[in-house]
């Protein structure tokens, strides 16, 4: 046999080494990314928004979230600091953790009065007064922590368990795992300000490697609720489902000329939808029949708050209607970024956002939906407790403060400490992927068993292996048992 024929075995190097050796051993690399994806336990792939089973009995059946863009100040709204008031002016023992030039290492006082709130006797700050009327209510997490100090980076990992982009969102991965109970509307729905879009943009509701299927569906808020979602001139009795059944029919052979294909089975699927969302959503967006009472206590006709009210007034409607997922955003950009000029700016978007935040509480309560709801209210870090700009804070990864309403989530509740400045989580800290993994909990749903193959491993929403992410039985009512 000639010597170029020769096996890698029989010439004393086997096929794995020579792999190694060999091309900076990308060749192995290879090798064992394919022969893991070969004896990889196989998972359920779902490709539709049918109604799914949960893991075990679940609390919660649904979620809204309340995405606060720019890193609400931990110390202006829920956590008091005495020694900071005390030592205003004063340098931070060690000092901080950078992210912007321009700080100085010098204690600045909160602006804020807090009062004890409700029976429990939670400390609220006085700029966000309605909440303060609902402290009873609230599971507050004064330890949570991140990866990041950047927004973009902040907000993918308080959605995803990454700073990077690419991995689905919590809302993706819910109405994957869970589906939606009312087929004529979508899973996952986003409420945003319709005079453009925050920090992130889409990618706040991105689907990532999951199908196209359960991404964020964004709903107007002015006009029909979804673009294009009816014809623009009339038609004759008949003529619409006529069509509509003749391009089902187009999209069923090129779909089985291109099998497999995400996008184009979400854009089938989402086209079968919006037929039959041309009722559903119009019902929805109509508040015409909300009592007066109702529309004052969203504060829809105020011209500050009335924006962010209408949002929530709307994702109460949507779960209300068997919508699982609904997540509603700020006023464009980081309406929470306050590196300077706090006490004006801050009390600007807390009264944006604090009526509409304490209404969908309010009345998911009175209708009966809390119990079964998850009311999530977070933005991506916290603040420092040093001086930016003479009277402003900077980004803080460190610490920050969420808090959550409903679905099982103890009330009047503070969960965590920081240190005594606020400037660190020390006590009962709660990284992001816990989080997550709590809330998927309250859903019915064990965080390591909702699983995507990618990429050669299984994923997960809390990336489990990666992270070691476990529940926070603390913070919940009926905690799961230890084995």
């Amino acid at each position: 046999m000639p010597r170029d024929h020769v096996s890698p075995e029989r010439n004393g190097v086997s096929r794995r080494a020579l792999l190694e050796r060999t091309c900076l051993g990308f060749g192995s690399m290879v090798l064992n990314d394919l022969l893991a994806a070969s004896s990889a336990p196989t998972v359920p792939i779902y490709s539709d928004l049918s109604a799914r089973r949960t893991h075990f009995p679940a609390k919660a059946k649904a979620i809204i979230q309340l995405v606060q863009n720019g890193g609400p100040s931990q110390m202006d709204l829920f956590d008091p600091k005495p020694e900071l008031q005390r030592l205003a002016g004063k340098p931070l023992p060690g000092g901080v953790e950078i992210h912007q030039p321009n700080n100085v290492n010098t204690l600045l006082p909160s602006p804020f009065e807090f009062k004890k709130r409700g029976q429990c006797g939670m400390d609220i700050s006085d700029v966000l007064p309605h909440t303060a009327a609902i402290a009873d209510e609230l599971c507050f997490i004064r330890s949570m922590h991140t990866a990041h100090n950047n927004h973009l980076e902040g907000l993918n990992m308080l959605l995803t368990c990454k700073i990077f982009p690419g991995r689905p969102v919590m809302g993706a991965w819910i109405s994957y795992a869970l589906g939606t109970e009312n087929q004529s509307l979508p899973a996952y729905v986003v409420l945003r300000d319709p005079t453009g879009y925050t920090i992130g943009g889409k990618q706040l509701w991105a689907n990532g490697y999951l199908p196209a299927l359960y991404q964020g569906v964004e709903f107007s808020m002015k006009g029909s609720p979804v673009h294009h979602l009816s014809p623009p001139e009339p038609q004759p009795d008949g003529a619409q489902r006529s069509s509509l059944d003749f391009l089902a029919q187009l999209n069923q052979k090129h779909l089985s000329e291109h099998p497999g294909e995400s996008e184009l089975e979400a854009r089938i699927r989402n086209f079968e939808l919006a037929a039959r969302m041309q009722l559903a959503a119009g019902d929805v967006a109509d508040i015409s029949k909300e009592t007066e009472a109702t529309k004052k206590l969203y504060g829809v006709d105020d011209p500050v708050a009335g924006p962010y009210g209408l949002r929530c007034l709307m994702a109460r409607r949507l779960v209300e209607r068997g919508v699982r997922f609904v997540q509603v955003t700020t006023s464009p950009g980081q309406p929470w970024d306050h590196h300077s000029r706090i006490k004006q700016d801050m009390h600007k978007i807390a009264t944006e956002v604090d009526q509409g935040s304490a209404a969908l509480v309010k009345d998911l309560k009175s209708r009966g939906l809390l119990d079964s709801t998850i009311v999530m209210w977070a933005g991506e870090f916290g603040r420092l407790p040093t001086t930016q700009n003479g009277d402003g804070r900077d980004h803080n990864r460190n610490a920050f403060t969420i808090w959550f309403a409903g679905g099982g989530f103890k009330k009047g509740l503070i969960y965590g400490e920081t240190d005594e400045f606020g400037y660190k989580a020390v006590v009962d800290r709660v990284p992001v992927p816990d989080m997550i993994a709590t809330v998927l909990h309250q859903l019915g749903l064990d965080h390591s068993k909702v699983q995507y193959p990618y990429g050669g491993r299984l994923e997960t929403p809390s990336d489990v292996t990666v992270t070691g992410a476990k529940v926070v039985p603390a913070i919940i009512t009926d905690p799961p048992k230890v084995s």
